[in-house]
């Protein structure tokens, strides 16, 4: 199975009221409530602002539950049966996850992704080996970019690639499916961050 493939299976088949960028790597304490600061309401009612404010909002739930958290804490894996869930590879996923479906498969870019044919999982095992400061970075990078093509086109435009039923998604569908992504992934960083120093913050 190819890595694309591989991604398949696996689900192909920023800012108002958000947490700024400095934000996203400034240290709190651990072992203590985290300041999860963060807006699900649009300025405006409208389905484009809806679907934005939501999807920043996931985005910033994964910077929030990152606040002040070691790197070594964040390089950790703590599940025996899951040995790829360390919090900077949940975290370095999401970014990859949010590159692929936008400048990937909606626009129809290169495939520019860390995955191989021989680890087709290789944006976890990255995240581990990088220090958490520079994935949080590069994630907030990842949404300027989305966000830039995201508001280039109408919400009903179809994607360059199909999903294995040979559909071409929407756009709405596509950002959809990235709010459905991130908010699953949250809820791994909720217990991991917990299992690392005992932080919580909701």
């Amino acid at each position: 199975m190819s890595a694309s493939d591989a991604r398949l299976t696996r689900g192909w088949g920023y800012r108002s009221g958000s947490i700024g960028e400095n934000d996203w790597t400034t240290a709190a304490p651990t072992g203590t409530v985290l300041d999860m600061s963060r807006t699900d309401k649009p300025t405006a009612w409208d389905e484009r602002s809806t679907l934005l404010t939501m999807l920043q909002y996931t985005r910033d739930t994964a910077a929030a539950k990152c606040q002040g958290i070691s790197d070594e804490h964040a390089s950790a894996a703590p599940l025996a049966t899951s040995p790829l869930m360390s919090v900077g590879g949940v975290v370095n996923h999401m970014r990859w996850v949010e590159y692929d479906w936008i400048e990937h498969e909606f626009v129809g870019g290169p495939d520019l992704g860390p995955w191989t044919d021989e680890e087709p999982d290789r944006e976890f095992s990255q995240g581990a080996e990088t220090v958490i400061a520079q994935i949080l970075r590069e994630y907030a990078d990842q949404a300027r970019r989305t966000d830039a093509v995201i508001a280039s086109y109408e919400l009903d435009t179809r994607s360059q690639t199909s999903l294995g039923s040979g559909e071409m998604p929407t756009l709405r569908w596509v950002i959809l499916h990235l709010i459905e992504e991130n908010a699953r992934h949250n809820g791994h960083l909720d217990l991991l961050r917990e299992m690392a120093d005992g932080t919580t913050g909701y």
